[in-house]
């Protein structure tokens, strides 16, 4: 048996990554479940990251563009935030841009990107629902679409709750632009994701894929909150564009509260829906 004999199967038919079969089937399991280090080298600059009110870690990034992008993809972030989808594809040699509105967050990914001691790709000060943010992007398409859109005006809202301590309950909103999504009502955030994510459509490739990160909220009297079924059915008014399923990311390192004790059922949220479409 010879050393090639031992290496991993790989497909020469494989156009989506460059993964080896059994890496493949590893990487369809319907809940990623992780604990990435929040301090130390080993956290990636999450001291920094953390100014951002919901970053992302890097390694889970990773793992996302290993699946849907080969070495050189092109991968497009049309809500960057913090950038750890770039400080991703910097990491796995991949051609990332992001876009964002706040140019607080274009200088804290800067930040981290000098701190990492990775190169710094293009991050442009933008929003995502206009069009034309589009244009500079030209006619060579993106393989792979990771979207982490702000979630309604959830982070807008000030907080409630006994986890919350006294001067630890203000709202965190994304910032104060009235286009961001981080402060739209409901009745506003839908239309709008759905013509941000439309546009990013139309530069994605032919099967290229999409994902989006999307949290649930508590229910209520009023509507069971699932954001992630109602993005999926939000989505389907896209044309060419077909949901393929999802990946749960639970995030281990969440702490959990006894919420409703002593009296009913209220979850702790622990985990987000990542929703893969794919262009057809």
């Amino acid at each position: 048996m010879t050393k090639d004999d031992l290496a991993p199967l790989y497909d020469p038919r494989n156009k989506l990554n460059d993964l080896s079969s059994k890496e493949w089937t590893y990487a369809l399991g319907s809940v990623l479940m992780t604990r990435y280090p929040a301090r130390g080298a080993a956290s990636m600059a999450h001291h920094l990251r953390k100014a951002h009110p919901s970053p992302k870690p890097p390694q889970l990034m990773v793992e996302l563009l290993r699946f849907f992008t080969k070495k050189n993809g092109r991968v497009l972030d049309p809500f960057c935030g913090a950038g750890s989808s770039l400080i991703a594809c910097a990491l796995e040699g991949r051609h990332g841009e992001g876009l964002d509105l706040a140019p607080t967050y274009a200088q804290l990914y800067q930040d981290v990107a000098e701190y990492l001691q990775v190169p710094h790709l293009p991050y442009h000060i933008a929003d995502a629902c206009d069009p034309q943010s589009y244009a500079r992007f030209g006619e060579q398409p993106f393989d792979f679409v990771i979207a982490d859109p702000p979630y309604s005006s959830m982070l807008a809202r000030q907080r409630t709750g006994h986890r919350y301590k006294k001067g630890n309950d203000k709202a965190t909103p994304f910032s104060d632009d009235v286009a961001d999504l981080g402060n739209m009502p409901v009745e506003q955030f839908y239309p709008a994701l759905i013509t941000a994510l439309t546009n990013c459509m139309q530069v994605l490739r032919h099967h290229g894929h999409m994902a989006v990160f999307i949290k649930d909220l508590q229910p209520t009297a009023q509507h069971h909150n699932m954001l992630h079924a109602d993005v999926v059915n939000a989505m389907a008014a896209i044309p060419q564009l077909r949901f393929r399923g999802y990946r749960i990311w639970h995030d281990a390192n969440i702490n959990h509260f006894p919420f409703g004790y002593p009296h009913t059922f209220v979850a702790n949220q622990t985990h987000q829906f990542i929703l893969i479409f794919r262009k057809e």
